[in-house]
């Protein structure tokens, strides 16, 4: 999938404008790094307005999960808070509400029939579940494809419906040791070094986690992105990673939420390369892994809340500060100007 390159035009008129508006030179710091940026992305000055946002949440569960080994909470939850969702009262709805963004859930790989939801959340469904990284394949290499091609479907159905940014959420109980595997693959780090805590873990808990990644990252090699989303991923990083890079493709701006889709971004530069240019991310996680994939990919948070939610619901915090930096471009006056 070809990625085009921002508008590096665009980008330094934008800097350009900036230096000559009512204010010291830099005064707006990176407020007007983010300008810049959007303008990059929109190749107009000022960018177009950040009206149409859209959440799409990725969820699925994983086998790590079935002991209970890796996360506080218990296995089910993942398919409650699908239908949490979609009642409108889970952390990223409340959120996403306050700045007029809506919230899609796709059931990729839940491990529940999920009979009483509506079949367009299930339309992208892939498999009940993913295989226990530490003893074997999370999914297929065919199941990994057809996941990356649902996220693909689910980037296109949002932009031809108008969505002007775009933000991957992730749900999965066991989510945070998949993305923490995915980093030390594709980086070559330790287990030890990308591990946190997750959902809020012990001591013994994080140990745990730690244990699961060693005996994944060697139980086989892995050749190329695919092969490692199939192998310590999961459909739903799978999807992602199709959604990321097919929001690059198409030109459409994205905002990174926490380690989970950090973690699938990574992926999908190595897919993609190029498409980290479209993305920005939201703000850092308390999890390590994170650090390493933000660095891997050039990216500086906007924000740092202490946020490990997940959900996309510190992405959302971020869209008014790129409100904020188009408006300084688009509303502030010039120095010209002034009599």
């Amino acid at each position: 999938m070809e990625i085009p390159s921002l508008d590096e035009h665009a980008h330094a008129e934008a800097l350009a404008q900036l230096d000559g508006l009512v204010k010291p030179v830099g005064a707006l710091g990176r407020l007007e790094e983010l300008a810049a940026w959007l303008c990059a992305v929109h190749g107009t000055v000022p960018p177009r307005p950040l009206d149409d946002v859209r959440v799409v949440v990725f969820a699925g569960d994983h086998g790590v999960s079935v002991s209970g080994a890796v996360s506080a909470y218990p296995r089910h939850l993942t398919a409650a808070m699908v239908r949490v969702f979609l009642a409108g009262e889970s952390g990223v709805n409340v959120l996403a509400r306050e700045v007029g963004a809506h919230v899609r859930v796709l059931d990729i790989a839940v491990d529940d029939p999920l009979d009483d939801v509506p079949d367009e959340v299930r339309s992208r469904k892939i498999r009940r579940g993913s295989g226990s990284i530490d003893v074997a394949d999370a999914v297929t290499g065919d199941e990994a494809q057809r996941a990356f091609d649902a996220g693909v479907a689910a980037a296109d159905a949002e932009i031809d419906d108008g969505a002007d940014l775009l933000i991957p959420g992730d749900m999965g109980i066991g989510n945070t040791t998949i993305a923490s595997a995915l980093v030390a693959a594709v980086l070559g780090l330790p287990a030890d070094d990308v591990v946190g805590t997750g959902t809020g873990v012990d001591d013994e808990g994080r140990a745990r986690k730690v244990a699961v990644l060693e005996r994944a990252l060697t139980r086989r090699a892995m050749h190329g992105p695919m092969d490692t989303l199939a192998s310590v991923g999961s459909a739903c990083a799978a999807a992602t990673a199709g959604f990321l890079v097919r929001a690059a493709a198409r030109r459409v701006p994205v905002v990174l939420d926490g380690v989970f889709p950090c973690a699938a971004a990574v992926l999908a530069r190595e897919i993609a390369p190029g498409a980290e240019r479209w993305w920005v991310a939201g703000h850092r996680s308390t999890e390590p892994a994170q650090a390493f994939a933000l660095k891997a990919l050039g990216l500086d948070p906007i924000l740092d809340l202490g946020l490990r939610l997940g959900e996309g619901s510190g992405a959302v915090q971020a869209v008014p500060l790129l409100r904020g930096a188009r408006a300084v471009l688009s509303d502030m006056g010039r120095l010209a100007d002034l009599g």
